[in-house]
């Protein structure tokens, strides 16, 4: 039998298959591709890093554009993780 609170070796119950077969994926997928996402944040962090960088060796007022390059992509980053934690709509059979 075995001690208390000691698990039994092999299955047991009714033969059901356990829930964690039964899921399809862990999250839902977002609208960018895993590649397409890892391109995102290295544009992110090389527009990031340029605008300071150019703000102070040039004169001008051209390194605010790298700001805003690296505030679209870190939306689009964002709305993809807003998607991909969106829950999947259940299919329950009536």
């Amino acid at each position: 039998m075995g001690t208390i609170g000691q698990r039994r070796i092999g299955r047991t119950g009714d033969g059901d298959l356990p829930i964690s077969s039964q899921t399809i994926r862990v999250r839902s997928v977002g609208f960018l591709s895993e590649r397409q996402r890892r391109l995102a944040w290295v544009g992110f962090l090389l527009a990031a890093f340029q605008a300071p960088l150019a703000a102070k060796l040039v004169d001008d007022a051209s390194w605010f554009f790298a700001v805003v390059v690296a505030m679209v992509v870190a939306t689009v980053i964002i709305a993809d993780d807003a998607e991909r934690r969106r829950p999947e709509t259940a299919d329950y059979p009536e």
